[in-house]
């Protein structure tokens, strides 16, 4: 392995740590803070405890992607990268953007409604922008996706290769 790559697989660990250690502060510390650490004024009391559950399963399935992610990268410095084994974790990370997904259409969803029905509330714009997230998370789940099966089709010709060398 060159120069380079070394670098970029060192400095893209440390951004995953650093990722890791804020998902973490997020998970424990900032969500509860944002949702219930704020007086209880009304506007949003109904919809706290859904939009609590959908930000920490959120956060937990950030958290799997950045640890699949990691692995990856230990199998890229081994040059395993194109083998079955890697595809548990790509697996994994894809499932985990789904859930992601989910919950990000689940927050939408929910916060969306509850803004729709309440008459003092008709601000679209925090509609709008929870819209436009979950169209574009489902995007990054279908581009994984892709990614997969270009993988898959990697490892298929890697698999050819090393059979008729």
């Amino acid at each position: 392995m060159t120069f380079l790559p070394r670098f970029v697989v060192l400095a893209l660990r440390v951004l995953l740590a650093l990722t890791l250690v804020g998902l973490v502060l997020g998970l424990v510390m900032s969500v509860p803070g944002q949702i219930f650490g704020g007086p209880d004024d009304g506007d949003l009391s109904p919809v706290r405890w859904p939009v609590f559950l959908a930000l920490e399963v959120g956060v937990l399935c950030l958290m799997v992607i950045v640890v699949c992610t990691w692995r990856l990268l230990s199998m890229v410095q081994a040059d395993r990268i194109f083998s079955r084994d890697a595809f548990r974790w790509v697996d994994a990370i894809v499932w985990a953007a789904v859930g992601g997904w989910l919950c990000m259409v689940t927050i939408a969803g929910t916060v969306g409604v509850f803004l729709y029905v309440t008459p003092e509330l008709r601000d679209p714009g925090l509609p709008l922008l929870l819209g436009g997230l979950s169209v574009a998370s489902g995007g990054v789940v279908l581009l994984l996706v892709v990614m997969r099966a270009l993988l898959c089709q990697a490892t298929t010709l890697r698999s050819d290769m090393d059979a008729v060398i």
